[in-house]
């Protein structure tokens, strides 16, 4: 898994302990010491959005390997975080906490997971063997690539609009997010299509590394502040190119107000609500620097996370008229700010 130590290529033999949730794991604290601890918590399927189901299940992949090491495992193995029927894997990034032990971390897919649990139950597995050549290298070069139009009226005020250019390797990174980095090059090629002259100034930014750490969307908003530029707004799309259902927000109750009855002219084309939630997380420096209002385009989730971080994140699982539908609503809105601001 992302930011994960490997075994240095070596194999790791330890016996391997079931835990279905992090209250289990503290009950068998006593008895990690030299273990691989095996998270086998499940996605929850009660939750409609299935962005709560995935924030619900994160924690394992995101903290467990570090909960682990605090009592002496020397591996995990989580279930991903997927409500899917096929057995792909899904990678993502962990985070060690540095006073503690880096122990290898990897994911594995619902079938395996579901087989490894019941093999363990009947005691039919007592270790397992992993082998890993996860690393680090050191840090590079990468940039932010931005397009922009300039205001007509009011150039000094900035809309953004945005997805991000890197993915995880296992796949091609296609909702997540090269659908996000599409909507944003079709919008600024409609505008331009269309000889649209905007009042404010519109900025179509390709971020670079959100996966890792948000460095983009930091540097982007570093830059802002130095260069003390006013934005007005910020709009990402950064959760796949599925139908058009909603467009979340995060401003005052008056902004939100005003967006909302634009709903009447966004809903022949998919998106039925806007609600109170906030935007995407490149665009989050710009409202915690700024206090500009954001928001984050919301196509249908329930297929988002069978693709999410996987090697069947390819382009082919892309629907190019939804991918144009996402485009049109985020035009239109952009359009809207631009016309009537807030």
């Amino acid at each position: 898994m992302g930011n994960s130590e490997g075994t240095k290529n070596k194999a790791l033999t330890a016996k391997v302990v079931l835990v279905n949730s992090f209250d289990e794991l503290e009950k068998k604290k006593d008895s990690l010491k030299g273990m691989i601890v095996f998270y086998n918590y499940k996605f929850n399927p009660t939750f409609i959005s299935t962005f709560q189901s995935y924030g619900d299940a994160v924690s394992y992949r995101g903290g467990g390997a570090s909960r682990a090491a605090k009592y002496g495992a020397v591996a995990v193995i989580v279930r991903s975080m997927t409500h899917s029927t096929d057995n792909n894997p899904h990678t993502g990034a962990l985070r060690y906490d540095t006073t503690l032990a880096k122990i290898p971390a990897l994911a594995v897919g619902l079938k395996d997971a579901d087989w490894l649990s019941d093999q363990i139950q009947n005691n039919k597995i007592i270790s397992l063997t992993i082998k890993t050549n996860a690393h680090f290298l050191p840090d590079t070069i990468g940039h932010n690539v931005i397009g922009e139009l300039t205001g007509s009226e009011f150039p000094d005020e900035i809309i953004t609009i945005g997805g991000h250019l890197d993915s995880w390797d296992p796949a091609e990174g296609a909702h997540d997010d090269g659908a996000g980095v599409v909507h944003t090059i079709e919008i600024l090629r409609a505008f331009k299509a269309l000889g649209y002259k905007p009042k404010r100034t519109i900025r179509f930014v390709l971020f670079a590394n959100e996966e890792n750490g948000l460095r983009g969307g930091n540097k982007y908003a570093q830059e802002a502040k130095t260069k003390n530029e006013k934005h007005i707004f910020a709009l990402e799309s950064d959760a796949g190119g599925f139908t058009p259902r909603s467009i979340s927000f995060g401003g005052t109750p008056e902004q939100l107000k005003k967006l909302q009855s634009w709903i009447p002219l966004l809903y022949p084309y998919g998106v039925y609500e806007i609600t109170n939630g906030g935007g995407g997380a490149d665009i989050g420096p710009l409202n915690r620097t700024f206090k500009t209002p954001v928001a984050e385009f919301g196509p249908d989730s329930q297929r988002y996370f069978d693709y999410h971080h996987a090697r069947n994140d390819v382009f082919e699982n892309v629907n190019r008229r939804e991918l144009e539908l996402g485009a049109v609503n985020m035009a239109a809105l952009i359009y809207l700010i631009d016309k009537y601001g807030f």
